[in-house]
């Protein structure tokens, strides 16, 4: 299968999970927010990232809420995209963000230290 199909399909598997979000009762899980997905070649598996503004424990109760509610959001979202097979979904925690803020706090320390 093409590169640029797998891509559009997991575009497409973000913008439905985005979608399909707000429906799930996420109180108490901090602010949740798709944003990438990553669909195997073979359309069968894929990982959803997830970014979790909140504490670690709402990041924690997050991921457990997606995965409590993954049969759910797999249904929903064979209703919305029509594949042949609707990839099996894994959530993770997307930590780019938190990543880069603990490098910007290192090259600043550096920049202090000169």
């Amino acid at each position: 299968m093409s590169s640029h199909r797998i891509e559009r399909v997991s575009e497409l598997v973000k913008q439905q999970i985005s979608e399909i979000l707000p429906d799930l009762n996420l109180t108490g899980c901090g602010f949740v927010t798709v944003t990438s997905a990553a669909v195997n070649p073979d359309l069968k598996d894929g990982r959803v990232y997830v970014s979790v503004i909140g504490t670690d424990e709402q990041k924690k109760r997050a991921l457990a809420t997606l995965e409590h509610e993954h049969g759910r959001i797999q249904h929903e979202l064979a209703h919305r995209i029509v594949l042949k097979y609707t990839p099996r979904l894994k959530f993770v925690l997307d930590e780019t963000e938190l990543e880069a803020q603990r490098i910007e706090s290192l090259l600043n320390k550096l920049d202090n230290h000169e």
